[in-house]
């Protein structure tokens, strides 16, 4: 469970650069009891974490805490094929999600739609041309 948490809260980072004022620390005391639960191997060192990691991992605890049963399940099993991943084709993901990141949210919205709408083959084919296209880039 925990795992998944930080796994939110490391992709957290991400999302909390765009655009936010910078946050207020929070006290570990108003923190809802079940984020506590959640958080407990934090709570030593709470005040000393910057506010921008205290919010990504409030808001990973109150994200796993809204999921269902199965959603928490598939987020361990997600979690754990990234753990396993070298950590080359790590950098490789983290490179594409910030230069997706980085693109205007119309264009976003429509990769999202077309990566939505594609069959597994469709977007095996997708996922083979970017691998190419990294290649070439490469070379």
């Amino acid at each position: 469970m925990l795992l998944a948490i930080l796994l939110l809260a490391a992709a957290a980072p991400s999302w909390s650069q765009q655009a936010e004022p910078p946050a207020a620390g929070t006290a570990w005391e108003s923190i809802p009891a079940p984020q506590q639960l959640l958080l407990g191997r934090y709570q030593a060192q709470w005040n000393s974490l910057p506010p921008p990691r205290q919010q990504a991992l409030m808001r990973g605890a109150s994200r796993w805490l809204s999921m269902t049963p199965a959603q928490r399940s598939s987020a361990r099993e997600r979690f754990q094929t990234w753990q396993r991943l070298p950590p080359e084709q790590r950098a490789l993901i983290r490179q594409r999600w910030q230069r997706f990141q980085s693109l205007p949210p119309q264009q976003r919205a429509q990769l999202r739609e077309r990566w939505i709408r594609a069959t597994p083959l469709q977007r095996q084919q997708m996922l083979r041309l970017q691998r190419e296209r990294q290649l070439q880039r490469g070379r």
